[in-house]
């Protein structure tokens, strides 16, 4: 909407309508006593007029700004504290968040900013340039946690530093003495994944380590996908001694794919996950992994998405925060290969306690 534009009121709904202003305002709060014929007309009024909730005070800030964030799929631990750094930030800053799975049914930006919502906060979800440019109509800005694929130059993300991250890991396996060390991932096309594999790739090439076809297998994040992936590993005629999990999921799914086939970790196989969700660290054996900062993640994320919903700018928009590697029980030198001490040392965290 140019700056100078009339913007659309609710008396001007409740002419065209034939309906008082306090029925259109309970269409637009969600309030049930409407008739359903009444609050289908009134509720295409306010499409085709583009009508937006009046949120701005009278200096252009923001009044008790509402923050939609979207995931798909489970609530797994890493969505779960990613959201609680954003609702803590949000407790903090005197705004609100509205938690949804993402739907994307006709009009659905255009609900949210009608419902008032003045950013959308997505979660590892997938947006189309159509679902791009009707965010854009509807005036609301998007912020996106650990892109899967590269953003629209119309989208600001927040990620963590996943190449450095995949290289640790790696380097860590290699200090012990691993040679034969096998990458284990997320979906093939994903950013953050491609990211953590080229990492292990480097450390790898870095030190002459072969890297066969078939140590280097994709799928998606979960723990099914570990079980699978890690028994077609643990299958090779020559099996990897060690296994860098794209996820703390895939990483648990390889452990007990190893116990399944009468493999002990650490002794026999050698497990990095990454992420360092309560997933890894109520593991068993605990999961040396590498640590996202999950709830700093969420909390900037949430930052800038107040500062768009202001009208303000971003200082950028791709922000990458710092992995870190946590060395706990999940690895060791391999039986037949001694260790090269003091190569590449990790900073030692002791297994969590349980």
């Amino acid at each position: 909407m140019p700056p100078n534009a009339r913007r659309t009121t609710l008396a001007d709904i409740a002419q065209a309508a034939g309906v008082s202003v306090a029925t259109v305002s309970k269409v637009v709060n969600g309030r049930g006593d409407v008739a359903p014929h009444t609050r289908t007309r009134v509720q295409e009024l306010l499409h085709q007029h583009a009508y937006l909730a009046p949120v701005f005070r009278h200096t252009g800030a923001v009044e008790s700004p509402t923050i939609e964030v979207q995931f798909k799929g489970g609530l797994k631990s890493y969505v779960a504290e990613t959201l609680e750094g954003i609702v803590d930030s949000a407790a903090e800053l005197g705004a609100s968040v509205v938690v949804s799975k993402a739907s994307l049914a006709p009009h659905w930006a255009r609900d949210l900013a009608t419902a008032g919502r003045r950013a959308v906060i997505a979660v590892t979800s997938v947006y189309t340039t159509a679902h791009l440019n009707e965010l854009a109509r509807s005036g609301l800005p998007l912020v996106v946690l650990d892109p899967l694929h590269l953003p629209d130059n119309r989208v600001h993300s927040v990620g963590a530093t996943n190449f450095a991250g995949g290289l640790a890991a790696t380097r860590h396996l290699l200090s012990l003495g691993h040679r034969r060390v096998a990458y284990l991932g997320g979906p093939a096309m994903a950013v953050c994944n491609q990211a953590r594999m080229h990492g292990y790739r480097a450390a790898l090439e870095a030190e002459g380590a072969r890297v066969p076809d078939a140590y280097v297998r994709t799928g998606d994040f979960s723990y099914e996908s570990g079980l699978l992936g890690a028994g077609a590993l643990l299958d090779l005629r020559e099996p990897p001694t060690a296994v860098f999990a794209g996820n703390d999921e895939i990483a648990v799914g390889v452990v007990e794919s190893a116990r399944a086939r009468g493999l002990r970790v650490p002794e026999d196989l050698s497990v990095v996950g990454f992420d360092d969700t309560s997933v890894a660290r109520m593991a068993s054996p605990p999961l040396t992994t590498v640590r996202q900062p999950l709830r700093e993640m969420g909390a900037t994320a949430l930052r800038i998405a107040l500062r768009l919903a202001n009208g303000e700018k971003a200082e950028s928009h791709h922000l990458e925060l710092a992995t870190e590697l946590v060395v706990r029980a999940s690895t060791a030198p391999p039986r037949e290969v001694p260790p090269t001490p003091g190569r590449h040392g990790p900073r030692e965290v002791p297994p969590t306690p349980g």
